[in-house]
Parts: C-alpha cells; sequence; structure tokens
C-alpha cells in the first residue's frame, strides 16, 4: 500500500477529495474529520454586530495584520468600500447580517439566488473554508483557506472593515 505525502493529502483537501470522510495520513492511521459545514446544514444563526463578534472568540484574540495580508486574496475578485464596485464578485462592504445574494446589481448564480442563509462569520468561515463545497454550483471558482487561523484572522479584518464607521479599529 502506498503513503500518501502532507503535499499530496493538502492538494486533496483543497481540491475537495476526501472531506468528511477518514483519509490516510503519513503520520498514522485513519482518523475521522467532522464533516464541513454546508449551506444546507448550517441550520439557524444568531446575528449579532460586528462589534459583538469582534468582542468574543475567536474573533477578538485573531491577528488583524495577518488578516489584512489573508484580505489581498478576496480584493482580486471583490471591493470592500462603502459604494465599492461590484467586480468579479459582489462589494463586500455591509455584508455581514444580510441575506446571501442580497448585494443589489451583481449578477448571482442559480445556486446562490436559491439559497437561504444570513452572512455570519460561522456561515463565512464555512464558505472560505471550501465555497464550492459549502454552496455547490456557485461561481465563486477559489479553492479555500484551509488554516483555521487565517481564516479567522481574515473574518476579524472583514468584521472590522465592511461593517461602517462603527467599528473601532482596535
Amino acid at each position: 500500500m502506498r503513503r500518501l505525502t502532507g503535499s499530496v493529502i493538502l492538494l486533496m483537501l483543497c481540491l475537495g477529495a476526501g472531506c468528511g470522510e477518514e483519509t490516510a495520513t503519513s503520520s498514522g492511521p485513519k482518523s475521522a474529520k467532522p464533516p464541513l459545514l454546508t449551506a444546507a446544514t448550517l441550520g439557524d444563526q444568531s446575528v449579532l454586530s460586528a462589534g459583538d463578534y469582534l468582542a468574543q472568540s475567536p474573533y477578538a484574540g485573531a491577528d488583524r495584520d495577518n488578516g489584512g495580508r489573508q484580505v489581498q486574496i478576496c480584493k482580486a475578485c471583490h471591493s470592500l468600500d462603502e459604494g465599492g464596485p461590484n467586480m468579479i464578485g459582489p462589494n463586500l462592504y455591509g455584508f455581514f447580517g444580510n441575506e446571501v445574494g442580497a448585494v443589489e446589481g451583481f449578477d448571482y448564480s442559480a445556486a446562490v439566488r436559491g439559497a437561504d442563509f444570513v452572512w455570519t462569520p460561522r456561515a463565512l468561515d464555512a464558505w472560505l473554508q471550501q465555497p464550492g463545497r459549502f454552496l455547490p454550483g456557485n461561481r465563486m471558482t477559489f479553492a479555500g483557506i484551509t488554516k483555521d487561523s487565517d481564516r479567522v484572522d481574515l473574518i476579524a479584518y472583514l468584521l472590522q472593515t465592511t461593517a461602517g464607521p462603527t467599528i473601532n479599529p482596535d
């Protein structure tokens, strides 16, 4: 039996192979991974203000400088500024607490138009882990961010910068 190297396993995870299933690793026997959240399994969510999310774990302790580096990935397709344009993706200013697919003037995929969830940090974390797995059929061609701390840092940064002037930067 051939063992998979760490880079092969990472590639498989990025492409969605084996997610939520038992996988062999080079460090030991098969281990069960919890299934990824999807739009269909997200369930009810509590919607708080950006400031309330930022005051709670894990966002209170997030590295917002790292979030500022991570957001460069987002800025390739999304604007973050109030009144900013829709680009390849919709403008993200003020999206937390809104229904998915709510940005005016953006032509969403049928999958997004048919989805029913609110953008919370929990939903965004699951989306950013694997957008295609979270909501199959969406048009976001992005493999995802596999490192939990990078997603937390990015979400904290987005909570701070896209919520408007009510959020104190520090």
